[in-house]
């Protein structure tokens, strides 16, 4: 699981309903003021009729899988990766390219195995970095359409949350009748805009923020595996194509803020 995400979502509820609670002067019963059946079923139910004439249903379907990619946690260690290209370099300078073909089947990064494959065929080089890039992009593109589902719920959800608080006012106006019951009813129809920006910033944008942040991680990973093919392919020596590699991967979480210049650099995600 993603520790970070399960965490941010704890405390971001802790620090609003703490909040709240300091508000309330302490009075912990008026937390059940919060939960309104009614302005979840606007807000949700607003949001996902939207995300539904917004993408394809076969787009909407992927949303179980997009919040895989956000709470679970996949491990990286583009060390180990770089090593393991330097190894596979070295393999094949001693023993030729086709002495790769058994690590081509048995690689546990699927990359990897698919470039491997094509080296040990004797594909040309500007083929195998065609291919690989364009598996790449596509891999990348996943991540950026799922971030856009997301990006447009947290646009959607705030619009929702307004709407159902016009809802409720319009209620309320045509019962004015009784003003000790308006205080009240007033507070439930705001409820909904509560709602709305809350599950726009605390979720839907957060999340498409992770995916998107995941993406780029594996991007990256993914830019450092096909150079190391290509310069196994060229045959160049695994001392040179360790130090290139990993000055590429310190160039690029040097772009990214990340800071991360240790010998070992374990990605996050």
């Amino acid at each position: 699981m993603d520790l970070g995400s399960i965490a941010g979502l704890v405390i971001g509820f802790i620090g609003l309903i703490t909040g709240y609670i300091f508000d309330a002067k302490f009075n912990v019963a008026l937390i059940m003021d919060l939960f309104q059946p009614a302005a979840a079923f606007i807000v949700f139910g607003g949001t996902l009729g939207c995300i539904l004439v917004s993408y394809p249903l076969s787009e909407v379907k992927r949303i179980p899988s997009l919040l895989n990619i956000v709470f679970k946690q996949k491990q990286y260690n583009e060390i180990d990766i770089i090593n393991n290209l330097a190894d596979l370099s070295e393999k094949a300078r001693k023993d030729g390219l086709l002495s790769l073909e058994q690590d081509a089947q048995t690689n546990e990064n699927e990359l990897i195995k698919k470039g491997l494959a094509l080296v040990v065929d004797g594909i040309e080089t500007e083929v195998i970095k065609d291919i690989l890039v364009r598996e790449s992009y596509l891999h990348e593109q996943q991540f950026e359409a799922g971030a856009k589902i997301f990006e447009s719920a947290g646009g959607f959800s705030p619009t929702m949350g307004v709407l159902g608080t016009v809802m409720g006012m319009v209620s309320i106006l045509k019962n004015l009748s009784n003003p000790q019951e308006l205080g009240p009813m007033i507070s439930s129809a705001f409820v909904a805009t509560l709602y709305g920006v809350l599950f726009a910033n605390l979720f839907w944008i957060a999340f498409a923020t992770k995916i998107k942040n995941k993406g780029e991680r594996e991007k990256m990973i993914s830019d450092l595996i096909i150079e190391g093919l290509l310069s196994i392919q060229a045959g160049e020596n695994p001392r040179i194509i360790k130090e290139k590699l990993n000055l590429t991967l310190l160039e690029k979480m040097s772009k990214k803020g990340g800071g991360k210049t240790e010998e070992k650099v374990e990605a996050e995600e």
